[in-house]
């Protein structure tokens, strides 16, 4: 009987730690179908090995550098076969000391790789002798460490094996594989988890930005301890962020800025009703003449040149987009002028960097490229023809992050027709907020620099003579605007040497 009665007490143990093993795997079961898909790479072998896997030794062309960088993909989905692609810069000083920057190109489906990180605030330009890469030297990782990816999947490197994918894409879909890029990217580099983290980008990034950060600021009240991100604030320049008033803006701006006709600006303020999706047929005619003007002349940056290739396919043009239909814009999407690519300071510098990232051995120094992606890769995804949710202001996200205490900075180029100055200060007008320091120049050296205006919980910032890509048409301003961003420190209104 005492063997049975220990035996019988053995058996109990035995199922007693079995059910408690069992439910700890349902709770940890329950617990992953609601968080990000996230990589448990914590041993410090494995995390070494896999920022050394990551390591970008040389790139071809590449004058020499003393600070690391890093490039390849996180994964999003497993099941899906979904990764984004990244390409990291550490700080050039003291990259254990400096805060973690992520940057953001919008489009929506342009690559934060090709024209942030190749034509506007990343260290290396490519050049037109290829494989030449040119040394920035307002490169924004010497102030900060400095993180790009293209999101969302089917832009540039990034990719899924689900083809459905791309055709649920849409601002909720790009913040939360963007929030699961990042949980999942600093566990690979745990060293930067706890610097403070900054948020920045341009044009649609007026959406992924603040969407991304708001994701990130309700996850950290309520999601994993082990999943907290040390978000402080975000930046975005020429960005879009209310419809009605930027679209407003944009043709305001050209009527001031002698691009447009008296005549034609009147029909349009006579026939269109910017706060509506729906127009006339009067007045699609005439935002169908107003897009004319910008196949001649840069609507991005006003007073630059166009790019005069001597490709075969080149008309003297600006370069234009395929059209994304769906949610976004709400009226001047069908109009493709709206989409066209950006030229940079140098008109044909988006020809250089194609042609860099095309090549076999560039691709296999980034570490990218491993799946054989079937075409090649572009700017701007032709693969995205519809996007399936927007909202029309993003302006509620903005109260919201200002509430809960996060820095908030905006920037304008004035020589944008793209999001126009006077589109965004419209939309900022909307906001409401109180006036702590009105309308006051800066200075870059003994310049002008553009003006500041100090809201209550936000700084709104415009630069001089800037086109839509701010870093690239003022590099030396916009390192001076992020440097003071970082530090929390107004531009300085007064000439200094």
């Amino acid at each position: 009987m005492g063997h049975l009665h220990l035996c019988s007490v053995m058996i109990f143990i035995t199922a007693y730690c079995l059910l408690i093993l069992f439910l700890s795997l349902a709770i940890v079961s329950a617990r992953d179908t609601t968080s990000p898909l996230i990589s448990h790479e914590s041993d410090s072998t494995t995390v070494t090995s896999r920022q050394e896997a990551d390591r970008v030794h040389r790139l071809p062309g590449q004058p020499e550098v003393s600070f690391r960088q890093y490039a390849g993909y996180v994964t999003v989905n497993e099941s899906h076969g979904k990764a984004l692609f990244y390409w990291f810069f550490e700080a050039v000083k003291e990259p254990q000391k400096q805060p973690l920057l992520l940057w953001l190109n919008g489009g929506p489906g342009c690559s934060s790789i090709g024209f942030g990180a190749a034509e506007e605030l990343g260290p290396f330009f490519p050049q037109k002798d290829i494989p030449k890469l040119k040394l920035n030297p307002y490169s924004w990782n010497k102030a900060a460490n400095l993180l790009f990816v293209e999101s969302p999947v089917g832009v540039g490197f990034s990719y899924t094996n689900t083809s459905s994918d791309i055709n649920e894409l849409g601002d909720t879909v790009v913040a939360k594989d963007s929030y699961t890029f990042l949980v999942n990217w600093f566990r690979r580099f745990p060293q930067f988890k706890s610097h403070d983290f900054y948020i920045a980008g341009e044009s649609y990034a007026g959406h992924y930005v603040p969407q991304l950060s708001e994701l990130i600021f309700d996850s950290n009240q309520h999601g994993a301890e082990e999943n907290y991100i040390n978000l402080k604030g975000f930046m975005v320049g020429n960005a879009v962020l209310d419809d009605d008033t930027d679209q407003r803006g944009m043709v305001e701006y050209a009527w001031d800025h002698a691009v447009m006709s008296d005549e034609l600006y009147a029909e349009i303020k006579l026939e269109c009703n910017f706060s509506k999706q729906n127009q006339s047929s009067r007045c699609n005619e005439a935002l169908t003449e107003y897009f004319d003007i910008y196949k001649i002349i840069d609507m991005y940056s006003l007073y630059s040149p166009i790019c005069i290739s001597n490709k075969s396919n080149s008309t003297g043009r600006p370069r234009q987009l395929p059209l994304v239909r769906g949610s976004v814009p709400s009226m001047f999407s069908k109009f493709v002028q709206w989409y066209r690519r950006p030229a940079g300071h140098d008109p044909c510098s988006s020809e250089y960097t194609e042609a860099y990232f095309n090549r076999p051995d560039v691709q296999a120094a980034l570490n990218a490229n491993n799946t054989k992606i079937p075409y090649p890769w572009v700017h701007c995804s032709s693969n995205i023809t519809f996007w399936n949710d927007a909202p029309l202001s993003i302006l509620p996200i903005i109260r919201k992050l200002r509430a809960g205490g996060l820095r908030i900075w905006i920037f304008s180029g004035d020589d944008d027709g793209r999001v126009p100055v006077t589109g965004t200060r419209y939309t900022l007008r909307k906001l409401g907020l109180k006036t702590i320091e009105k309308w006051t120049p800066w200075y870059d050296h003994r310049q002008v620099g553009g003006w500041t205006v100090a809201y209550d919980g936000l700084m709104f910032v415009t630069v001089r003579g800037a086109g839509h890509q701010v870093p690239t048409y003022a590099p030396e301003r916009s390192l001076q605007i992020v440097r003071h961003f970082l530090a929390n420190e107004k531009l300085p209104s007064a000439p200094f040497s």
